[in-house]
């Protein structure tokens, strides 16, 4: 039976958590990690026939040992620790590691390049970092360059000024005090692309982690007696949600994959050969599963499945379920938060549609005066942080003072969405409110695309925005301007590509790059983006 089986029931009677002290840890994965309870954490494989099983005891005792580690590397309380990590155990034993003993956990894709990863370090004045030898290179480029950062440890193998992760847990002790950490002492830091600027960093407190109940009682539907995949990269707040602190506050236990890369074949093949009940991916994996033929597998475990990052196609929702006999539940929420809106399971799901407000969750459309809109008119979408600001809403974007207010309307927290309510209590998403790109689950600004363009000395100007695709939701799209002595051709659109690949993460490079004269500008010299967007998507100006 679902967690949740009457929505307004369940709405009305929740109360949420709000300890005035709180480590999930040790308020958590210790409580799970009693001999009593004898649990499953995670069943762990990778594509070379590894399978491993691990107890919520084996991830306890090994964070201790990581919160050692760490400690002796001279890593201390409210120090920041960027992890640069795939799917390896160490991405939970480090993250749990500083939760434990309140260092600040800054999770970021191995897909970061020497220039994103030397920004984060400055900015989060970060004192650590724990990578692989896929990634080591990358911080020994910048490692003088930046004077906070004192300890870098690998975690597969020795190198030369590194910490070797696996000698040095090997001799660390199992004993460690957890720290008594308050809910609203900072937690997580999480680097968010925004329209304008470099990544913004989204600060969360320990009272984040109590905050996701919500997401793992009522829109995940788990229990202690679940195996649940979310297909997510590591170094995104998704990761947080469904790999870490929704699924564990339940008591469930994760499927991880460690893989190179996707392949939906073999995706699809892990539903027959394990025990998977409940599954979480963003709308692009859907998208590549229903490619297949579905008829050619089973999912002779799986009982749910979820969807966020982006809105979902009804049409994939429809061939998922022909399928599996499974619909797909949207969700939606932010790196900001934690589950805003989703199709429960109690509730009927309408194809396009958000779902209706998380228990504990006051979320409106609201005008510009902050004013609630009446049902089927658009508005920006918000939650109420009045009379009490939710313990989980994140706490701001540390050392931006300017665009965290902006964030905040009278009474009320803006995501920065735009959308409508129907007669029925149902939330319709319309668009953004701003130029971010929202790419195969991926978050990318304009400017840092922009930046790394201009950086090109073939390029005079240029403007980003998102095209529509049918794989991947969106992709970046360039406009540019060139430099007097080059001329239009593919190889400049290759090179450009390649250099952008080159100055930040691969993931952010234009897919689609054009060639203009000009660019539509305002009175005023700014871009207007929104012409641009609106040609792509074939919308009106």
């Amino acid at each position: 039976m679902a967690n949740m089986t009457d929505y307004a029931a369940a709405y009305a009677s929740f109360t949420p958590s709000n300890a005035k002290r709180y480590n999930f840890a040790r308020d958590v994965i210790d409580v799970w990690a009693q001999p009593e309870n004898n649990k499953r954490a995670m069943l762990w494989i990778d594509d070379t026939g590894t399978e491993l099983d691990i107890s919520f005891a084996d991830i306890a005792q090994r964070s201790c040992r990581v919160a050692n580690m760490l400690s002796g590397a001279g890593v201390r309380r409210g120090d920041t620790v960027i992890i640069i990590l795939s799917r390896q155990l160490a991405w939970w034993e480090t993250l749990t590691a500083c939760i434990r003993a309140g260092f600040i956990a800054s999770p970021g894709t191995t897909q970061l390049s020497p220039k994103d990863i030397a920004y984060r370090v400055d900015a989060s004045g970060a004192t650590a970092v724990v990578t692989d030898s896929l990634n080591a290179a990358k911080v020994d480029e910048i490692f003088t360059a930046c004077p906070t950062l004192k300890s870098r440890i690998l975690i597969d193998g020795a190198r030369d000024g590194w910490v070797d992760y696996t000698a040095a847990n090997a001799a660390a002790s199992t004993n460690f005090t957890t720290a008594d950490t308050a809910a609203e002492e900072d937690a997580l830091c999480y680097f968010t692309s925004g329209t304008t600027g470099y990544p913004k960093m989204t600060m969360h407190t320990h009272g984040y982690g109590q905050g996701h109940v919500t997401t793992g009682k009522f829109w995940l539907d788990l229990t202690k007696d679940d195996l649940h995949w979310n297909i997510s990269d590591t170094g995104w707040a998704k990761a947080a949600w469904s790999s870490y602190f929704a699924p564990w506050i339940q008591g469930a236990a994760l499927f991880t994959h460690h893989t190179a890369g996707f392949d939906p074949k073999t995706c699809l093949g892990m539903f027959a050969r394990y025990p998977i009940t409940t599954m979480c991916g963003a709308p692009t994996i859907y998208r590549m599963l229903v490619q297949e033929t579905l008829a050619a597998y089973t999912f002779p475990h799986l009982r749910h499945c979820v969807g966020a990052g982006e809105p979902l196609n009804p049409e994939i929702i429809s061939a998922w379920q022909k399928a599996t006999g499974l619909k797909i539940r949207d969700g939606y929420g932010q790196t900001e938060t934690v589950i805003l809106c989703g199709s429960f399971p109690a509730l009927d799901v309408r194809p396009g549609s958000m779902g209706k407000p998380s228990p504990g969750v006051n979320l409106a459309i609201i005008d510009e005066t902050g004013t609630e809109v009446a049902a089927g008119v658009e508005g920006d979408i918000a939650l109420s942080i009045s009379p009490v600001r939710p313990p989980w809403l994140f706490k701001g974007y540390k050392g931006d003072t300017d665009r965290t207010e902006a964030c905040f309307r009278g009474s009320w927290y803006l995501t920065g969405d735009r959308a409508y309510r129907d007669e029925d209590g149902y939330f319709w998403f319309v668009s953004r409110a701003d130029d971010v790109i929202l790419s195969a689950g991926y978050r990318i600004g304009p400017f840092e695309v922009e930046s790394a363009l201009i950086e090109h000395p073939a390029v005079a100007e240029s403007a980003v925005v998102s095209s529509p695709d049918a794989t991947r939701g969106e992709i970046v799209a360039a406009f540019v301007v060139l430099a007097p002595g080059y001329t239009a051709s593919d190889d400049l659109k290759q090179t450009l590509k390649d250099h952008v690949k080159h100055v930040t993460a691969p993931y952010k490079y234009p897919r689609k790059i054009e060639f203009v004269s000009e660019l539509p500008k305002t009175v005023s010299g700014k871009i207007r983006r929104i012409d641009l967007r609106n040609r792509e998507w074939g919308k009106g100006s």
